[in-house]
């Protein structure tokens, strides 16, 4: 029987409300926030790449307020669509980079690592980034937990990991989940020597960063490396291959490792987590102040 080739569900995706705690700059590109508070409790920790749809609050908490269940699926979504600009929050995918369960004296806490992309203080920086950049503590969020793209039924114990650097939270949260006999390769292209955040890993799978030139592609210096490769781990039923990033790198990387290295594709977990060129557009409300800060520049 085939693996499972289905991503893996979560137990619950029902709206959960919490809080901002602390943010940490972690390098030029990088910032951590770390959620908690609220209704953390009903969080359930799934370990490898577990993601959820965040719902940040450009327009305070009335819009989160205002946020439909199942605004994850056709119908739900729609009704989100129908919260006025300026006050509908903004929904974006992340992975959850690192789980704190509770303990006697701690609530539990997840950390969320923001890829930064332009500057909040000339306005060059999408909603994301840009929330990531200047979020208080106490600030609310909403997440819907989406489950796993890595499926652990295609195996643990030898994997071959390739991302470039939106996919680093992932492959650093499956490598903290793995057992400490896993064996295999990550590689994982990032903008800047400093941007290479170093994480725990089995002492039996190597880590290596490939920083991308300025002038390249994202994903396409990751993906020659990959190609290049002497020392691929060797295809068979115990090998789980995963790649995630830019579109084009999630794709060709599967298609060269089903075709050119013999992997079966049940073998391997992929995503598109974004593309070149087809960034999300900030809401109506945040370009308009965007243009009125630069017009008053």
């Amino acid at each position: 029987m085939a693996r499972a080739s289905r991503l893996v569900k979560p137990e619950s995706q029902d709206l959960i409300h919490l809080r901002v705690l602390r943010r940490e700059r972690l390098s030029p590109h990088w910032m951590r926030v770390t959620l908690g508070g609220g209704e953390i409790a009903r969080f359930r920790s799934m370990g490898y790449d577990q993601w959820f749809r965040i719902f940040l609050p450009l327009g305070g908490d009335e819009g989160l307020e205002r946020i439909p269940a199942k605004a994850n699926k056709l119908l739900g979504y729609l009704k989100y669509l129908r919260i006025p600009d300026g006050v509908r929050p903004v929904m974006r995918n992340y992975s959850v980079r690192a789980y704190r369960p509770a303990t006697a004296t701690t609530d539990a806490e997840i950390d969320v690592d923001f890829v930064l992309h332009g500057s909040a203080g000339d306005g060059t920086a999408g909603p994301a980034s840009r929330w990531a950049e200047t979020c208080e503590p106490g600030e609310s969020v909403v997440i819907i937990d989406e489950g796993l793209t890595f499926n652990p039924e295609r195996g643990t114990s030898k994997v071959l990991l390739v991302a470039d650097e939106t996919g680093l939270p992932a492959i650093a949260s499956i490598c903290a989940t793995l057992d400490a006999s896993a064996t295999g390769l990550a590689l994982v292209e990032v903008p800047s020597t400093g941007d290479a955040l170093e994480f725990e890993h089995p002492a039996g799978l190597t880590v290596r960063f490939v920083v991308r030139d300025h002038a390249s592609k994202p994903g396409t210096e990751v993906l020659a490396a990959l190609e290049a490769l002497s020392d691929l781990p060797a295809g068979g039923p115990d090998l789980h291959a995963y790649v995630v990033g830019e579109q084009a790198l999630a794709t060709n990387a599967r298609r060269y490792l089903v075709n050119e290295r013999a992997l079966d594709k049940d073998a391997v977990s992929f995503c598109g987590y974004w593309r070149v060129g087809a960034a999300s557009p900030a809401p109506k409300s945040q370009r308009a102040d965007a243009h009125a800060a630069e017009a008053a520049a």
